[in-house]
C-alpha cells in the first residue's frame, strides 16, 4: 500500500509540475502540450528537456509551433515501440482465441464420432421399429449439434481473418513509421541500410548502373549555436522538403545521419548522378530559410554532395567510402559544390587519408 501511494505521490507530483508549466507561459492545456511538460517533469527525455531549457534561455517563451517541433521530433516516434506490442498482443489473443474454438470444435467431432459408431452398433442389435426411432432421433440431435457447432466455427473463423487482416494492415502501417526519420518524412538510417544494400545486390547481379550521393548541410552546427536547435531542425525539414520535391520514382532517399543525407539512384550512371546532385544542390539553396517563432529571415542553406558509382567487385562499404571521401573533398574545397570520384579534389582526399 505505501508504495501505491508513494507512486501516487510521484506521478501527481510530475502532473502538477506539467500543469504549472502550461499555466506559467499560458499555454494551450491540450494532451500534447501536457505531455510534453509532464515527460519534462520527469527527465527521463533528456533530449527534450535540453532543446526546452535552450529554447526558454534564448527566447523567453515556447511557441506553437515550437511545441508542435518539439512534439514531433522529440516524442511522437517513441510510441512506435508501444503500438507493435499492443497490436502484437492483440494478434495473439486472436489467435488464442481461434485455438479455443478449434479445440471446441474437436471435441465436438471426437463426442459426433463417439456418437456414431455408438449408434452403429445399436443399430446392428435393434430388432425393434421403436428402437431404431430412438436410435435415428438420437443421431439426427448429434447431427443438428454438429452442423451447429461447424457454423459457429466458421462465423469465428471468418470474423478471425477479418481481424487478422486488419491488424496486419496496422502493423505494415506501423513498420513503414519505423523505417521513417520523423522529422525529415524520408527514410531512416535503418531504410537506407536495407534499401542501398538490396540495390547493390541489384545491380552487380544485373549489370545496370547504380549511383549514391552523399551531403551534408554546410556550417550547420553555426545554425544550432546561433539560432537554437529548433532553427537546426528546421534546416533538417528544408532538406528533406527539397528531396521530396526534387527525386521521384525508384530512387532511394534517406537521411543518413544527423545533417547528412543519402540518395541512391539505380540506373543511373556518374554524368548522370552528378547532374541529379547539382539540381538537388540548387533546389535546396533556391529556399529562403525564415525563424518560424519570429518570422526573422536567417538567409539561406547550401549544402556539399559527394558522388560515387558502382564499381565491379564493389560491395555497399566501398561505394559508400567513396561518396564519403568524396563529400569531404566538397567541404575542404569551399563547401555548397559537388565532387564525384573522377575529379581531382577527390584524389587528394584520398591521399589525404592514406597519409593520415
Amino acid at each position: 500500500m505505501v508504495k501505491v501511494l508513494d507512486e501516487h505521490e510521484r506521478t501527481m507530483a510530475f502532473a502538477e509540475v506539467a500543469l504549472g508549466q502550461i499555466r506559467s507561459l499560458k499555454q494551450t492545456a491540450i494532451p500534447r502540450n501536457y505531455e510534453i511538460w509532464y515527460v519534462y517533469a520527469t527527465g527521463y527525455n533528456a533530449p527534450l528537456n535540453k532543446i526546452i531549457n535552450e529554447t526558454l534561455a534564448r527566447n523567453g517563451k515556447l511557441t506553437e509551433a515550437d511545441l508542435e517541433q518539439i512534439y514531433d521530433t522529440y516524442l511522437s516516434h517513441i510510441k512506435t515501440t508501444d503500438r507493435i506490442d499492443k497490436v502484437g498482443a492483440r494478434v495473439i489473443g486472436e489467435i488464442d482465441d481461434v485455438v479455443d474454438v478449434l479445440s471446441e470444435a474437436l471435441g465436438m467431432t471426437s463426442s459426433y464420432d463417439a456418437s456414431l459408431s455408438g449408434a452403429a452398433k445399436e443399430l446392428s442389435l435393434a430388432k425393434k421399429a421403436d428402437q431404431l426411432q430412438s436410435i435415428i432421433a438420437s443421431l439426427l440431435r448429434s447431427t443438428s449439434d454438429m452442423r451447429e457447432s461447424n457454423k459457429t466455427l466458421e462465423d469465428r473463423l471468418i470474423l478471425a481473418k477479418s481481424e487478422i487482416s486488419n491488424l496486419q494492415q496496422s502493423l505494415e502501417a506501423i513498420r513503414a513509421e519505423s523505417l521513417t526519420d520523423p522529422l525529415t518524412g524520408l527514410g531512416n538510417r535503418k531504410y537506407f541500410d536495407r534499401m542501398i544494400g538490396m540495390a547493390v545486390q541489384s545491380a552487380l547481379a544485373s549489370g545496370e548502373p547504380l549511383s549514391l550521393l552523399l551531403f551534408d548541410i554546410d556550417h550547420f552546427k553555426s545554425f544550432n549555436d546561433s539560432y537554437g536547435h529548433l532553427t537546426g531542425d528546421q534546416v533538417l525539414r528544408l532538406v528533406g522538403l527539397s528531396l521530396k520535391q526534387t527525386i521521384k520514382g525508384q530512387d532511394i532517399t534517406a537521411r543518413y545521419g544527423g545533417e547528412e543525407f543519402a540518395v541512391v539512384l539505380p540506373n543511373t550512371a556518374l554524368r548522370q548522378a552528378l547532374t541529379v546532385a547539382d539540381h538537388i544542390r540548387r533546389a535546396v539553396m533556391a529556399k529562403e530559410l525564415k525563424k518560424k517563432s519570429t518570422g526573422e529571415i536567417l538567409g539561406r542553406v547550401t549544402i556539399s554532395v559527394g558522388v560515387s558509382m558502382l564499381k565491379q567487385g564493389d560491395d555497399t562499404e566501398t561505394l559508400i567510402d567513396r561518396a564519403d571521401a568524396c563529400l569531404y573533398a566538397a567541404k575542404r574545397n569551399g563547401r555548397n559544390r559537388v565532387i564525384c570520384e573522377v575529379d581531382p579534389e577527390y584524389a587528394v582526399e584520398t591521399h589525404n587519408r592514406v597519409v593520415a
